[in-house]
């Protein structure tokens, strides 16, 4: 059995990609060169760890860090189910991955989608004992099927390392229905992706580009005056900026943020915030302000239409 991996925060790669995908998703398009600089500043500031998937960036985020070198890093990566299982699918995608990160191993290999969990679980477990995957997470799992998939890595002696799902400050339900205190309770790591919620918890001060996600944000974004208010307040109290207060909330309950690092001073400003430790009384006065505001955010369950029903 491996030692848990430890971790803090995680640079995320769905932003990684080429130039359509950039300029029209994303607002900019970053060159491969930038983000190699701030792979480099990522190693300067600890952050090892790389959340992956096959779709991210289009299909291009997997092949470019095996281009740039993936050896003294943590790789995170993950089998998503598109329908029902079949012999061997894990084993086929996880081979895949494995010829795009020019590795032997995966370090944790996350079951992106709760579908049929019993027998893809079954071929993590597999690809577990031969050393090809060192950890098995789930993502998108409710409370229940997290518990499903704790009990079938029981019975094989294998921990359940960690859940990946959607928190932030506005989209805490994982919080409400227990799940967050169940992985407390069991040692198992939470991670947290769109803790930024696509740009919404960024400086509304800032005039950024045209992106799709902006535009598609930008009427819930008009509902969160007070609590853009709050957290320009708390970032001045700590000299941070406004997104590194939502990576700092995230970080002072424990949880484990992803965030989409292209440039070398995101990777700087996330590993500031995830040092940062925010008071009870300003995480309450945030999540008051969030729950009054009542932005609509794609949450916790909009993975649920891909997840067929129980037959």
């Amino acid at each position: 059995m491996m030692d848990k991996i430890k971790a803090k925060a995680v640079i995320g790669t769905n932003s990684w990609g080429g130039k359509a995908y950039g300029n029209l998703l994303r607002g900019s398009y970053v060159d491969d060169g930038i983000i190699k600089e701030a792979m480099t500043e990522a190693d300067r500031q600890g952050l090892m760890i790389y959340d992956l998937a096959r779709d991210y960036g289009l299909g291009k985020a997997q092949k470019m860090i095996g281009e740039f070198g993936t050896k003294d890093i943590i790789l995170s990566a993950k089998y998503t189910p598109f329908g029902r299982y079949k012999k061997n699918c894990v084993r086929r995608s996880l081979e895949k991955d494995l010829a795009d990160f020019r590795r032997s191993y995966i370090d944790i290999y996350w079951l992106h989608l709760p579908t049929d969990i019993e027998q893809h679980l079954a071929e993590m477990i597999g690809l577990y004992k031969e050393g090809r995957i060192h950890h098995i997470g789930v993502s998108n799992f409710d409370l229940n099927e997290c518990m499903i998939a704790k009990n079938i890595l029981d019975k094989e002696g294998i921990p359940l390392y960690g859940v990946q799902n959607h928190y932030s400050i506005i989209s805490r339900e994982w919080e409400k229905n227990g799940l967050l205190n169940w992985c407390r309770e069991n040692d198992i790591s939470f991670w947290a992706w769109a803790v930024l919620e696509e740009g919404m918890l960024t400086d509304p001060r800032i005039k950024r580009k045209f992106s799709l996600m902006g535009f598609i944000m930008q009427r819930q974004k008009r509902k969160m005056h007070e609590l853009y208010r709050i957290m320009i307040a708390v970032a001045k109290r700590h000299d941070l900026t406004v997104p590194q207060v939502a990576e700092a909330f995230c970080a002072s309950k424990g949880i484990v943020p992803i965030c989409g690092c292209r440039k070398p001073e995101q990777v700087r400003q996330l590993a500031e915030a995830v040092d940062i430790r925010l008071t009870q009384g300003e995480i309450r006065r945030l999540e008051e302000a969030a729950d009054n505001c009542n932005a609509k955010v794609l949450g916790h369950d909009m993975f649920r239409a891909f997840v067929p029903k129980k037959r």
